[in-house]
């Protein structure tokens, strides 16, 4: 079974795959480049304290990402997969 949820709805120290990226063309090509593709993982790692932005793990980068931006993510979460956890520091 298959959750469909946005980016930015991504609770923090689970992941998901994505399935779709929705963007400005600078901004998509940015996304690309940090491989954000169909199939990435991505892993929310840590959310500031007013929700905006966050911090992902994505290709063992982790990317800080606006709210804005990660709208336009869909992810795909599987049922059976366990919550990730937070890389400590």
């Amino acid at each position: 079974m298959y959750e469909t949820l946005c980016l930015s709805a991504l609770p923090e120290g689970e992941s998901a795959y994505v399935t779709e990226v929705n963007a400005a063309p600078a901004m998509d090509r940015r996304l690309t480049d940090l491989g954000l593709v169909r199939g990435t993982r991505v892993t929310c790692v840590l959310r500031s304290p007013a929700g905006d932005p966050c911090a992902y793990l994505i290709r063992g980068a982790l990317i800080a990402l606006r709210r804005s931006d990660a709208e336009g993510i869909t992810l795909e979460r599987r049922a059976q997969e366990q919550p990730a956890r937070a890389v400590a520091t």
